[in-house]
């Protein structure tokens, strides 16, 4: 069975990969152009592999690391990414899938909110308060949760970790987080680590 299984997986693969096989006026949606390897043609084809029931599907996009020169590569990197992530949420949602589906946009920290940088105005890394944002899979819309103090440094009020937003994650599927471990070195081991995690009830429906 593992070996028929991994036959039709890799047999699937061009098929799955042939985004010249969607619609023109779905492209368009995305700004996607088959073959060119964008962010764009990435979010299409993680639509594509929701349809098809795969699990787990990460998205990555670089050069966010923006210690000089923020305004110009924030319009790069914005310009690259709005698009195609909107399109992402409203294709899923047109057929059916958003509901089922926990969409997480985020990065491993946040940046200062002073200037950081000569020749332009840049930003440092920033663990203390910085944004996520999550779509679908039983969030609520609309919702904003939480906030920082009046310079944006520190997170004040209705403080997340990121454990806490593992725990959410974990309770969207239906997994309780204090009860999911894994074996390593001898101890069974919790995603959300040894302190107390808390699921964000506020921002879920």
């Amino acid at each position: 069975a593992a070996y028929e299984m991994a036959f039709r997986m890799q047999a699937s693969v061009p098929e799955l990969m042939d985004l010249s096989k969607e619609p023109r006026e779905v492209l368009d949606l995305y700004g996607a152009k088959p073959g060119d390897g964008s962010f764009a043609s990435n979010c299409l084809l993680a639509r594509r592999l929701a349809e098809r029931g795969v699990r787990f599907i990460h998205l990555y996009h670089r050069g966010w690391d923006h210690h000089g020169d923020l305004v110009k590569y924030m319009n790069i990197c914005g310009g690259l990414t709005d698009r195609p992530t909107w399109a992402l949420i409203t294709d899923l949602k047109q057929r059916g899938l958003l509901d089922d589906t926990l969409v997480i946009w985020g990065g491993e920290f946040g940046r200062t909110p002073m200037f950081q940088g000569k020749g332009g105005p840049g930003r440092d890394h920033h663990i203390k308060g910085f944004s996520m944002w999550m779509a679908g899979g039983g969030v609520c819309g609309g919702v904003t949760h939480g906030a920082t103090d009046e310079l944006g440094y520190h997170a004040v009020e209705d403080v997340v970790h990121v454990r806490d937003l593992h725990a959410t994650m974990l309770h969207q599927l239906g997994i309780d987080h204090e009860r999911f471990s894994y074996p390593y070195q001898g101890l069974d081991i919790r995603l959300t680590g040894v302190e107390k995690a808390k699921v964000i009830r506020p921002i879920l429906s």
